[in-house]
């Protein structure tokens, strides 16, 4: 069977592991249910035009292993009239029509042509025929992909039916590598420099991919195998764009403030995920020191959180934070257990999902040898399309960043202070040098009642400046900061401070 024999004869072994583990999937189907039993999802893309001859693979492999238990020698078996449901819609580009049309009648696919929407389509087929399981072309980036498995039964409220994902751990590398190396026909649209294609009011070529140049007035585009990340997939997709209002935030004391102070400020927030954190069996020594390495970088930290090992925990966290701040910190949560859940929440947070990223497994190949490739890919699925690696020669594997969400792998103290190192040295640091914050800090044995109305009454004199109160103990002295940029003026509101109250009641003190 030539699908068969052109794997085989590459030389490309992640894409055999990814063919053998897709075929395995599609014979065990074939061997739990009856051949009028399955059915195949067909919508003339990328995947499921992989999918279509995977199926003439494993539908060939079933077929010849059962004739060779009953002695019988195997015909070639390049068809698999397979019952094929096509939605088609109105919307839809002309080119994947055809392409869908030509398909069928070349492998004499059973089409089955819906008009409707999905959900509806699919209640009426099952109703009919006694399909029990349908071949979907899902891959892990897709956005019905979330929660999915290689066999996972329909959602709650959908017709009942067992949905057989072979492809769900495939990359768009993957799908273009098994298109190019079996030499099958593919959609013309795939050409033009489209690389997903939906419909015609939400698709566009890959600006990616785009030849052109000054003096041409006509665009061109590369062919879609030649888009070098795969994340970037669905850029070609149009979205639409909320505009937010850009706001410029600056340290203070929650007063209304203006004037030249506020663009010398940039917050961030600190976000842990940890249980061990929150059951008390462990502590939060990482969060404290990216304070004092943000404070000392001369950026506010406006929040910081401790969440549970949850990925819905991590996403609404994320959310509240990423459109508040310049930059949100994120660490613990990662890894391969059950627990690490960290990347996930930042998908769910930014409504995209989890995508195998071949640069950032590559790293991890580098790292751990081979546990990470073929099917054991879970710790390089990274949120699509929003995944910037930030890479360093110290660092093993890259920092990873979305949009403006950078994740620390740091487990301890030492990790984390070579991590940051690496992220300041960095060309592209999203960590921008601003000017130092200029503290200054009065103790004093004056009560909390002496000294809150002057302090009160200083703050507003001083809504620029950062005024705290703490003490270390109940019996001990009451810390007053002062935090600013301006060196004079921090001067200023504490010996305005000391002025109010009698020689020697406050002295300098030093938090270090």
């Amino acid at each position: 069977m030539e699908i068969d024999r052109a794997i085989k004869e590459s030389s490309d072994r992640r894409l055999q592991t990814k063919y053998n583990n897709a075929v395995y999937v599609i014979q065990r189907a074939f061997a739990l249910y009856e051949f009028e039993q399955v059915a195949f999802s067909f919508n003339g893309g990328k995947d499921s035009t992989v999918l279509l001859h995977l199926l003439r693979a494993g539908y060939y492999l079933h077929k010849e292993k059962i004739n060779y238990s009953n002695g019988n020698q195997p015909d070639c078996m390049l068809k698999c009239p397979i019952r094929t449901i096509y939605f088609e819609c109105p919307c839809a580009f002309p080119e994947i029509n055809s392409f869908t049309y030509e398909t069928a009648a070349a492998y004499d696919l059973q089409l089955e042509i819906m008009r409707s929407d999905f959900k509806s389509g699919l209640e009426s087929l099952l109703k009919e025929k006694p399909i029990k399981a349908i071949f979907l072309g899902t891959r892990i980036g897709d956005p019905n992909a979330v929660g999915q498995e290689q066999f996972s039964p329909s959602s709650t409220g959908w017709p009942p039916f067992m949905r057989v994902n072979p492809i769900l751990d495939w990359s768009y590398r993957d799908v273009w590598a098994f298109i190019l190396t079996c030499k099958v026909k593919y959609c013309s649209l795939y050409d033009q420099g489209y690389t997903s294609i939906g419909s015609i009011y939400d698709t566009v070529p890959n600006a990616l991919l785009s030849t052109a140049d000054s003096s041409s007035t006509k665009e061109n585009f590369k062919p879609a195998y030649m888009l070098s990340d795969g994340r970037l997939e669905r850029a070609g997709r149009a979205k639409k764009i909320s505009s937010k209002c850009e706001s410029t935030h600056v340290l203070s004391n929650g007063m209304d403030n203006t004037g030249a102070h506020r663009s010398s400020f940039l917050t961030a927030s600190i976000i842990a995920v940890g249980d061990e954190i929150l059951f008390g069996t462990a502590e939060d020594q990482i969060g404290a020191t990216l304070c004092q390495k943000l404070y000392a970088t001369g950026w506010q930290v406006a929040h910081i959180a401790v969440v549970q090992n949850d990925v819905d925990s991590v996403a609404e966290e994320v959310e509240q934070r990423k459109s508040r701040d310049d930059i949100v910190f994120l660490f613990g949560g990662l890894g391969p257990l059950h627990s690490d859940v960290s990347v996930a929440g930042v998908a769910k947070a930014f409504g995209v999902c989890l995508a195998p990223d071949e640069e950032f497994e590559e790293s991890l190949r580098h790292l751990i040898g081979d546990h990470c490739t073929g099917d054991h890919n879970e710790l390089a699925l990274l949120p699509e399309g929003i995944t910037e690696l930030l890479h360093h020669e110290t660092l093993p594997v890259p920092l990873i960043k979305c949009r403006n969400v950078i994740i620390f792998a740091a487990t301890n103290i030492c990790e984390l202070e070579t991590q940051w190192e690496c992220l300041l040295e960095l060309s592209n640091t999203p960590l921008v040098q601003m000017a130092p914050f200029i503290s200054k800090h009065l103790s004093t044995m004056l009560s909390d009642i002496e000294t809150a109305q002057v302090i009160s009454k200083l703050r507003m004199d001083f809504p620029d400046i950062y005024i705290g109160c703490h003490r270390k103990s109940r019996a001990g002295p009451l810390i007053i900061s002062f935090v600013g940029k301006n060196k004079i003026r921090v001067e200023l509101a504490a010996e305005k401070l000391s002025r109010r109250f009698h020689a020697g009641a406050f002295c300098e003190f030093s938090c270090d």
